[in-house]
């Protein structure tokens, strides 16, 4: 499986990919994109199984980024991951392709439902 993790602060990226990788098989990649542009270029390069996408970023915010990656392959996995939980954010990112709407910071316990319903992985964790 391969995974992409979208957000422009260090330590929130920082704790996704610490979570994600306790669930992680042999040969799973993560990569990793600092804004939207990233994650948008990142995606079509790599054809992630499952992106972690952040709302509020730089050049290119995670609205944008989501609505560009499901342009590009409607058949992407998108997972908004936010602080911000206004319903109007969380209804707007769900209206440009996003599959879910996870509130930071992410646990174990929310990835392991992320996992188990958009990938299949972790059901046994």
């Amino acid at each position: 499986m391969k995974y992409l993790v979208v957000d422009d602060s260090k330590m929130a990226k920082k704790m996704v990919v610490k979570v994600l990788s306790s669930f992680l098989e042999e040969g799973d990649e993560i990569f990793e994109a600092n804004n939207g542009l990233e994650g948008v270029n990142l995606y079509k390069d790599k054809k992630p199984d499952l992106v972690f996408m952040d709302l509020t970023m730089p050049i290119m915010d995670g609205f944008s980024a989501t609505m560009e990656i499901n342009r590009f392959d409607e058949n992407a996995k998108v997972i908004a991951i936010s602080a911000d939980i206004q319903q109007k954010a969380v209804d707007r990112v769900m209206q440009r392709g996003a599959l879910s709407f996870v509130q930071k910071p992410i646990n174990e316990e929310k990835m392991r439902v992320i996992l188990e319903e958009y990938v299949g992985v972790g059901i046994d964790g």
